[in-house]
């Protein structure tokens, strides 16, 4: 049986998600999952206008950086009327540079917003697909935790790429701004070498793609291995929250047999996991800082150090070379977003691998699964299931039913036994269509509702009891009468005047209680088919009894197959099928 999904996060080896695909590849994907989401028009628009504030930025920045020459100018000349006019103008332009600075923080932010809305939302619909969630979760490591990579890789990766994104728009529109200023500042600087003088245009501009180019190529060579690390992390991480979550929900069993202390040391490997891979990025974070600090410290003399040769030779006066100083400076930080991002880019990397490998896993489950299926599923008349030559394949092997043929008609009611060692769940999952491997044909009525009723505790979806008992359909297409009628008649009526209450009802009622509501939902929507797992066997005799009533009466034109064990045969079932395994050939 693959249903091992509760443990599928103990131990199984590192993601290798980096070897799936390339970046442009991922990105591609994300981005054309973007462009056909309801918030595209919104997340296009606020990029227009976020490109549109930067480039305005842009060129205040220029207007700001040209009016270091005057104000400086003014201070070398003690001329305290023209520093007072250059004042006015310095708080005319930071005015400008302020608003524009809102503007585009709103914008950015707008964005990050628009962007979750978008992935997030494709991420939901692709995954709620009908049978990919149960397929991704039996698809291996892939499908362990889906929560994490919809809920903090999706937002992570959205916030990143707007910070970066924009950050990225910023400084290559600034650089194109600044490079003209440093060309124009040392367009006719000569280098002298042994009495040779060598004409060196636009000298600044090359010493600043230099220095950048330097510092990019270091950061990149000592920072590299930060994508993997942070991959490894969010993978750990995913792991601790999993083997949580699955603790607390299995409280009473752990605490009824004792299981306290295996349970804190499975939790305690699972963090010592996390520490491991979180120290692992620490180290290399560690040696990263190596690089963007020292340059960061080296910055703050390199414009004047690299403008000193324009002063000193005549060719700027003490304010052009604060012009020149700042110009470097902001062409260096444009320059250099490579090198103060480094670490910021390698989560942004290794986030875009783990939601891109999610979305690739989710939109290809199908193809996989249509490779792999054999058995045949067709739509036939009203009325009857028919079930040809059916055999369930799994890993532990084939079971088959004994009978080749089997029909059920409306109103019949079908027990199938499994002898010992067979996959009862899985002939139930084949049956309902979503365990497709194996051979046979299974034809269903068409037109006709069938429900299906999967073993152990039955799924209560958070809301209104009215919601519950509607799921999956609207609730509206029930009235009070109707729902408190079903309530009552599977001994629920203390719940009737709680019919539009919101709570958590799988913590709210007792196992048995669950299990009536379960059934009352089934008289409820009254459907002409119901495949049962197995639940027969979990009901008290009350219970039982009722339930067997109600099929006896209400529910008597219903057909329904239950697999399971022979305490269920009486008195509701009067055929009774074999599933059996396969040994040498069909029985």
């Amino acid at each position: 049986m693959m249903d091992s999904s509760d443990d599928s996060n103990d131990n199984h080896p590192p993601e290798t998600e980096a070897e799936h695909s390339g970046l442009v590849p991922q990105l591609g994907m994300i981005v054309r999952a973007l462009l056909v989401s309801p918030a595209s028009k919104s997340i296009i628009a606020l990029v227009a206008a976020t490109f549109a504030v930067i480039v305005a930025t842009a060129y205040g920045q220029v207007w700001f950086n040209r009016w270091n020459q005057p104000f400086y100018d003014a201070l070398a000349r003690r001329d305290f009327r023209d520093f007072l006019v250059q004042l006015g103008v310095f708080f005319i332009i930071i005015g400008c540079l302020l608003v524009l600075n809102v503007a585009q923080r709103w914008l950015v932010e707008t964005l990050k917003v628009k962007l979750r809305e978008g992935l997030t939302g494709d991420l939901i619909r692709d995954w709620m697909s009908p049978r990919r969630a149960f397929w991704l979760a039996n698809a291996g490591p892939m499908g362990v935790n889906p929560d994490q990579r919809m809920h903090d890789d999706a937002r992570h990766l959205c916030e990143l790429s707007g910070d970066l994104g924009s950050a990225l728009i910023q400084a290559t529109v600034t650089l194109v701004a600044f490079i003209g200023v440093l060309w124009v500042l040392s367009r006719g600087f000569t280098l002298t070498i042994a009495g040779r003088d060598i004409p060196v245009p636009g000298y600044m501009v090359w010493a600043s793609i230099l220095y950048a180019a330097f510092g990019s190529l270091l950061s990149y060579w000592v920072g590299g291995s930060l994508i993997g690390r942070n991959a490894e992390r969010y993978a750990r991480e995913g792991d601790l929250r999993f083997a949580l979550v699955r603790v607390n929900e299995h409280l009473d069993g752990i605490t009824l047999a004792g299981g306290e202390e295996g349970e804190r040391r499975r939790l305690e490997t699972s963090l010592e996991a996390v520490l491991q891979a979180t120290q692992r990025l620490v180290t290399g974070l560690t040696n990263l800082t190596w690089v963007t600090a020292g340059f960061g410290w080296v910055m703050l003399v390199a414009p004047i150090l690299v403008a000193a040769p324009l002063y000193f030779g005549g060719m700027l006066s003490f304010g052009g070379m604060m012009q020149a100083a700042a110009a470097f400076t902001t062409a260096q930080a444009s320059l250099r977003w490579f090198v103060d991002n480094f670490s910021n880019i390698a989560d942004w990397r290794a986030t875009l691998l783990r939601v891109a490998n999610f979305r690739r896993a989710v939109v290809s489950i199908d193809v996989k699964h249509e490779v792999e299926s054999h058995i045949a599923y067709a739509e036939g008349s009203a009325g009857r299931i028919v079930i040809e030559d059916l055999e369930v394949a799994s890993s532990a092997g084939h079971d088959i039913l004994r009978e080749p043929a089997v029909e059920v008609r409306t109103g019949e009611r079908l027990l199938i036994l499994g002898e010992r060692g067979t996959n009862k769940t899985l002939l139930f999952r084949a049956l309902a269509g979503i365990w497709p491997l194996g051979s046979g044909r299974v034809t269903m009525p068409a037109g006709e509702q069938i429900l299906y009723f999967p073993r152990g505790t039955p799924y209560l979806p958070q809301g209104s009891l009215r919601e519950v008992l509607a799921y999956p359909l609207a609730s509206d297409r029930f009235g009070a009468d109707a729902c408190t009628q079903a309530l009552q008649r599977l001994g629920l009526e203390r719940l009737a005047p709680l019919l539009d209450v919101s709570r958590r009802w799988d913590r709210e009622l007792s196992e048995d209680e669950q299990l009536s509501l379960a059934f009352a939902r089934v008289l409820l929507q009254a459907p002409q088919w119901l495949l049962i797992d197995d639940v027969f066997g979990s009901l008290d005799g009350d219970t039982l009894e009722r339930v067997i009533d109600v099929f006896g009466h209400e529910l008597a034109r219903t057909g329904v197959i239950h697999i399971g064990g022979a305490q269920a045969r009486d008195p509701l079932f009067a055929r009774v099928v074999h599933l059996v395994k396969r040994r040498e050939g069909r029985s």
